[in-house]
């Protein structure tokens, strides 16, 4: 697997800064580049996946830790 281009932490954050937050994250790198994003909470889980593929963008894994957070793996996509 390629490696991880950037990371996120966007578990203080609530919608729709979790999604607006991370949008302007992949709008900063170049296509290809995988994009770890940190996340907290039932809304963020189900918006943030969601929205980056709803964009075109490849949503690669997505995994509980067991601290009660997720880590979401995002490939961008060309644009």
């Amino acid at each position: 697997m390629s490696e991880v281009g950037a990371t996120l932490d966007i578990t203080r954050e609530v919608c729709p800064m979790t999604y607006v937050r991370t949008k302007l994250k992949l709008e900063s790198l170049e296509p290809g580049t995988l994009l770890e994003v940190l996340l907290r909470g039932a809304e963020p889980l189900k918006n943030v996946p969601r929205n980056a593929r709803d964009e075109g963008h490849e949503v690669v894994s997505l995994e509980a830790r067991p601290d009660g957070t997720h880590v979401l793996l995002l490939r961008k996509q060309g644009r």
